[in-house]
């Protein structure tokens, strides 16, 4: 053993002895106090010793020991002497560093004695455990204008600023203010793009450790904050105290314009928006505004065409988790939303809240031109158009336009011959799943609408729809030139091509031109020879329905 170590040993066994005879070898004249280590006493003295203080040059603040009004400088010039050997992070503090370390070791020497939960720092180990004991910590400073008690007077000098309203800590990029210069630190990241703590499982990486800790929940199915009213567990403390409010019906946000209560201050922020305007986040590519961000992160993928949410079941994909989510209902079959009235099941709750309306009659959007009613609001933005003629939806192909886009995917088809929707029984192909389920009826013979004056009963709601105008009269359809009405809009536009001259459907083989696609139809028969209506009495063949029809008679004697 060497000199220095065995004097450190006498002195270290000295100090041990005297706790067992209360001696106390330092004393101070000022009021007797003793103390076992001459340095406690030389420090103890100081308070007493108002020459021996020390103070700020810059604030005038005093302090009691050099070395606290070391630090204290060191919070002005940024200076931070200790520097981690692993990461280059630099520190204050020695204790600080030495606490560090502990996580790049992955050593938590602190550990809880009721449920073994292991710590990096003795003072996260202190708090843990009042969530055994029940013990509150001793808060001394109190907010005079809220009440709220802080055990550090540091802590409560950073809560008045909610109050005043301060913010020191200015942004030099984006002349953003903030109450914490680490909230600026971490902000300031956004500027640079540093992104120092990553996952080691999928490898995101995160501007600060918090996120990361919360963002590693996903990959451990953690969920610590657990509701005790419902049972639902959540990865966020802040979830929870939302999810809350939902079981107390507190609504503490209030707009001052429509008076409206929301649970989240987010919520009132963007709702704020729909009275003021204001779209402060833009596409850099189109120049488009949006109230949110995530709106606007979700439409920068119609640019890049990215697609990151993929169906693990057929491999198709989605730009929005929201809408993978929606479509694996598909699958799964599952409808959670049901209507209380006729039982009826649905995927989506806004699908439900449209249905609702069918019962009771609600139509709350109306057309500003004719005053028609609307039950959505998708379906009077549509009805607009016919007012307007607007048709954003362009054919690249045939330059044809259309009020709506699918329409505009449903005419795609036209070009390409894509019939994905298959007939089980005859193995026809359409391009509708729509014109399928009616053809299926062909087979099953299955009329569900039906006439409620004579009865008649017919396979689509389009053709009862039209029916139901020869019992009432109606011919809302009115020709422009020769003051003619029309029961459908089709039979109007077939109409107004005699007065135009218009034939758009041309035989391929000799180059006559017809009005309509079926006089069309019928005409290739002649080139083709195909007669598919046949007699079953004599097994004659003809082209046209009609004409079988008509030939019947011969057999059955009836008079025409």
């Amino acid at each position: 053993m060497s000199e220095l170590q065995n004097n450190n040993a006498q002195r270290e066994m000295y100090k041990h002895l005297c706790t067992h005879s209360e001696e106390r070898q330092f004393t101070s004249d000022m009021h007797k106090k003793c103390s076992i280590r001459p340095f406690v006493s030389k420090k103890h003295l100081q308070s007493h010793r108002e020459e021996l203080a020390l103070a700020c040059d810059v604030c005038k603040k005093i302090f009691k020991c050099p070395s606290a009004l070391k630090l204290h400088i060191c919070s002005y010039s940024g200076e931070k002497p200790f520097t981690c050997d692993v990461c280059n992070k630099t520190f204050m503090m020695s204790g600080n560093l030495n606490a560090h370390l502990h996580t790049h070791a992955g050593q938590q020497p602190f550990t809880c004695g009721v449920c073994k939960k292991s710590f990096n720092l003795s003072v996260t180990l202190k708090l843990h455990l009042r969530t055994h004991t029940g013990k509150r910590p001793f808060t001394p400073f109190m907010c005079h204008v809220c009440k709220k008690s802080f055990t550090w007077p540091s802590n409560l000098k950073l809560h008045l600023r909610i109050h005043t309203g301060e913010r020191p800590f200015k942004c030099d990029v984006c002349k953003k203010s903030f109450i914490h210069s680490h909230t600026l630190k971490t902000h300031l990241r956004c500027h640079t793009g540093e992104r120092p703590f990553k996952c080691d499982v999928c490898k995101k990486s995160f501007i600060d450790s918090h996120t990361l800790k919360t963002h590693l929940r996903c990959h451990t199915g953690e969920r610590p904050f657990k509701c005790d009213v419902c049972k639902k567990s959540f990865i966020q403390s802040g979830a929870l105290k939302y999810h809350l409010r939902i079981h107390t019906g507190e609504l503490p946000f209030k707009c001052d314009v429509c008076k409206k209560f929301f649970r989240q201050s987010g919520a009132l922020k963007e709702h704020l928006r729909t009275h003021t305007g204001e779209r402060p986040y833009k596409c850099d590519v189109c120049k488009k505004n949006f109230r949110h961000s995530f709106t606007l992160k979700e439409h920068l993928r119609t640019h890049t065409a990215e697609q990151p949410f993929k169906c693990d079941v057929c491999n198709k994909s989605f730009r929005h988790s929201s809408t993978l989510k929606l479509h694996l209902r598909i699958h799964t079959g599952e409808r959670p939303f049901k209507c209380d009235v006729c039982k009826k099941f649905f995927r989506q709750s806004g699908a439900l809240k449209l249905h609702l309306r069918t019962h009771t009659e609600e139509r709350p959007f109306k057309c500003d031109v004719c005053n028609k009613s609307f039950r959505h609001s998708n379906a009077l933005k549509l009805h607009l158009r016919s007012h307007t003629g607007e048709c954003p939806y362009k054919c690249d192909v045939c330059k044809k336009s259309f009020k709506r886009l699918q329409n505009l995917k449903l005419h795609l088809r036209i070009h390409t011959g894509e019939r994905p929707f298959k007939c089980d029984v005859c193995k026809k192909f359409f391009r509708q799943s729509g014109a399928l389920k009616e053809h299926l009826r062909t087979h099953t013979g299955e009329r569900p609408f039906k006439c409620d004056v004579c009865k008649k009963s017919f396979s689509q709601s389009g053709t009862l729809k039209y029916h139901l105008r020869i019992h009432t009269g109606e011919l809302p359809f009115k020709c422009d030139v020769c003051k003619k009405y029309f029961g459908q809009s089709n039979t109007l536009k077939q109409h107004l091509r005699t007065h135009t001259g218009e034939r758009p459907y041309t035989c391929d083989v000799c180059g006559k031109c017809f009005i309509k696609s079926s006089h069309l139809k019928l005409h290739l028969r002649i080139h083709t020879g195909e007669r598919p209506f046949k007699c079953d009495v004599c097994k004659k063949s003809f082209s046209k329905s009609g004409n079988l029809k008509y030939h019947l008679r011969s057999h059955t004697g009836q008079l025409p």
